[in-house]
């Protein structure tokens, strides 16, 4: 479990396409100074642009770096692959149970990737239009909610269901803190949307369901909620 709070920016040491294992491994370079490692163990999780990895080796000193193995589905489903020596990455730890919550629960399993669309100065900040991979994930996205971007949490500024975006807006602190902020159009980020809705969306399916089953009318309830909804809007 993470946070979406981006401790630290690594560098690609290396990309294993046929480490030793037979797999593809990943090595990244820490700045001296960093202290990432510090109370590190064989076996940690760390999000890597997002993606929850596995260390399986680490040298705290006297150039901090590790290496994390990355299985064929997170390649199938994740950009990591495109990483190249010298690409920049997000970092974060795990969350331990006493760490302030700053952004949002955060898995490390990614839904989709996104397409930059376009990057947008306003004033001091940026906007970022994405349009995910997986549209599908659109219906988790909602306005002033909560989506990770290569990891770092971040809030939806605007949506559009119907032409297949969304955006967020990066503040200057934030810009100078995260890889997302050097990304141009045509680039990729890892998008994990809030688990939230998922659960949400699950029990509201199998609570209409049972009413159904129930004869309980289900979708006519549906319907006068989506009603109540739009005479809201409207009112």
């Amino acid at each position: 479990m993470f946070t979406g709070i981006v401790e630290e920016i690594g560098v690609v040491a290396e990309l294993n396409p046929s480490d030793s294992t037979g797999g593809t491994s990943l090595t990244i370079s820490l700045p001296p100074t960093s202290s990432l490692l510090s109370d590190a163990h064989l076996g940690d999780s760390i999000a890597v642009n997002g993606v929850c990895l596995t260390v399986v080796t680490f040298t705290p000193a006297p150039t901090p770096q590790f290496t994390v193995g990355i299985a064929p589905e997170t390649l199938r489903l994740t950009n990591l692959g495109s990483l190249t020596a010298a690409s920049r990455v997000n970092l974060e730890r795990a969350v331990r149970a006493d760490t302030r919550m700053g952004g949002h629960f955060v898995q490390g399993h990614v839904d989709s990737v996104a397409t930059i669309l376009a990057r947008t100065p306003d004033g001091n900040a940026v906007t970022f239009r994405f349009a995910p991979k997986s549209r599908d994930v659109l219906r988790y996205i909602v306005y002033k909610g909560f989506v990770a971007l290569d990891g770092a949490s971040l809030t939806v500024t605007r949506v559009d269901d119907d032409a297949g975006w969304f955006e967020v807006m990066l503040i200057a602190y934030t810009q100078e803190r995260i890889v997302t902020a050097g990304k141009q159009v045509g680039d990729t980020v890892n998008v994990e949307v809030d688990m939230t809705a998922k659960y949400v969306e699950k029990s509201l399916q199998a609570y209409l369901l049972s009413l159904e089953e129930g004869g309980g009318g289900g979708i006519p309830l549906l319907q006068k909620m989506v009603e109540r909804t739009v005479a809201q809007g409207f009112s």
